[in-house]
């Protein structure tokens, strides 16, 4: 039931807007959505065009990232409820060309949610296979919708998974430990692919999810958004300070999966009436039966404190509420889709601008349309010291091969933790023997220290991904 008031609303748009400034946000759209599809809420801040100044509405197309892989987890359950694929099936069986060698049986589940048990590997680019292939979109088109860039993409993919060893990649069994892995949900969208009787990913979501709901401005095309004349500029931060481009193929992955969807708020908010719904349209027509729904939004697997991962999708408590969502960050791109059954709403906030804490406004939208303060109340940590021997364990070097340059440093100073993040230092709480917060503006982030047999800590959780310590 909507219960936004004057006074609620203020407060919301005023953290919308300290937000904008803070990070530098071109634009931010945002929309509430009720069980029935009506709109409760909607607004835009910013403009889509920076330079051009020009506005947003509902059909302006912007990147989703890793709310992609919703979508994904989506077609699979579509295709496992058809009596195609088993949750239980090894990956390999669909995926030939990802032997395994090295690994317990990684099946189907465990990529779906994030625990086949690999640290992040380095990010195989869609450029740069189209180029080993002599691939160009001048010549052959949108590169979504090309079967031998999708084939040679999940043999380098699978490549590098299975070069992974123990004491070196890899984490630990399958379903021992959530650890984010993109390259895991892009062969889960080559599985969709070979077996959704369809020639790509793009136009299995496409005949599958997208038409189905009436999402006509949305897909897995980079040449359309680019070409669209109300589609989003992608800005990112730089040395020369905020640059943007209308190059969705920036830092993409090969494999659609991972992150390569684009919608508008119209679009999205027919999606999150779905999933209010439990799988059936507005229209009635039903894309996954109630409990293909309630198995996505089922939790898993720890994913940070008292947040769970699902399958595409995690779930976590804001306040008495129960919520599932995603988030996603690419080039230009900041995006977050949620919803609540007890609230009996979803919140879509996509924006065009590369860092931006919008799951932070997700949740303020959660509040305000439940008569909450947006604002809620920021948690307060009691300080705990570690101990000596956990302080000698946890300072260190940490970093994952997929993002190197997000590395992080533990270190020691005046008797203190303290936490270097790339070349930014960052305002640190140790909270327990094994978990500190790093303190931001608009919301918090945990590390964890992980720890293993012999009393060593050799791995770091933070921001979903397991990072090893290097030294």
């Amino acid at each position: 039931m909507n219960q936004i008031n004057h006074a609620n609303q203020y407060l919301f748009e005023d953290l919308v807007k300290q937000i904008q400034m803070r990070s530098g946000a071109v634009g931010i759209a945002v929309a509430i959505v009720d069980t029935e599809g009506k709109t409760q809420y909607e607004k835009y801040f910013g403009c889509r065009d920076k330079e051009e100044k020009l506005p947003m509405d509902d059909n302006t197309i912007f990147g989703l990232a890793s709310v992609t892989k919703s979508f994904v987890a989506l077609s699979i359950m579509q295709l496992c409820e058809r009596g195609i694929l088993s949750l239980e099936d090894p990956v390999s069986k669909y995926i030939p060309e990802f032997t395994n060698k090295n690994q317990e049986t990684v099946k189907i589940h465990h990529f779906l949610s994030h625990s086949a048990g690999f640290f992040p590997v380095s990010r195989t680019l869609i450029k740069n296979v189209a180029e080993s292939l002599g691939i160009t979109e001048e010549k052959d088109g949108d590169f979504a919708y090309i079967e031998a860039l999708a084939k040679e993409g999940t043999k380098v993919v699978a490549r590098q998974l299975d070069a992974q060893e123990k004491g070196k990649g890899l984490i630990g069994r399958p379903g021992d430990y959530m650890s984010y892995c993109n390259d895991g949900f892009g062969l889960l969208s080559e599985i969709v692919r070979r077996e959704g009787g369809e020639p790509s990913f793009a136009e299995y979501v496409k005949k599958n999810i997208l038409a189905p709901l009436g999402m006509e401005r949305s897909g897995c095309d980079f040449l359309r958004p680019r070409l669209d004349p109300n589609a989003a500029v992608l800005y990112r931060r730089t040395e020369n300070g905020m640059e943007g481009t209308r190059d969705y193929y920036d830092n993409a992955f090969a494999l659609s999966g991972a992150g390569s969807m684009k919608s508008t708020i119209g679009d999205m908010k027919k999606l999150l009436a779905m999933y209010l719904n439990y799988g059936k349209g507005p229209d009635g027509t039903r894309l996954l039966s109630m409990e293909g729904i309630k198995a996505m939004v089922r939790p898993r697997i720890e994913y940070r404190p008292e947040s769970y991962y699902c399958f595409g999708l995690s779930t976590k408590k804001l306040d008495d509420l129960t919520v599932v969502e995603h988030g996603g960050s690419l080039t230009g791109v900041s995006s977050n889709l949620s919803w609540s059954y007890d609230a009996g709403a979803g919140v879509i906030v996509l924006c065009n601008t590369s860092d931006v804490p919008v799951s932070a406004i997700a949740d303020a939208a959660m509040r305000m349309y439940h008569g909450r303060n947006p604002l809620g109340d920021r948690d307060y940590y009691r300080e705990e010291a570690w101990s000596a021997k956990t302080k000698k364990e946890a300072c260190g070097f940490y970093g994952a091969a997929e993002e190197d340059e997000n590395s992080i440093e533990i270190y020691e100073q005046d008797g203190r933790i303290c936490v270097r993040a790339g070349s930014a230092e960052m305002p640190f709480i140790t909270v327990s023997e094994s978990v500190g917060v790093i303190r931001g503006y608009a919301n918090d982030k945990t590390i964890k220290l992980f720890w293993n047999e012999e009393g060593h800590v050799f791995a770091i959780g933070f921001g979903g991904r397991m990072m090893p310590k290097k030294q």
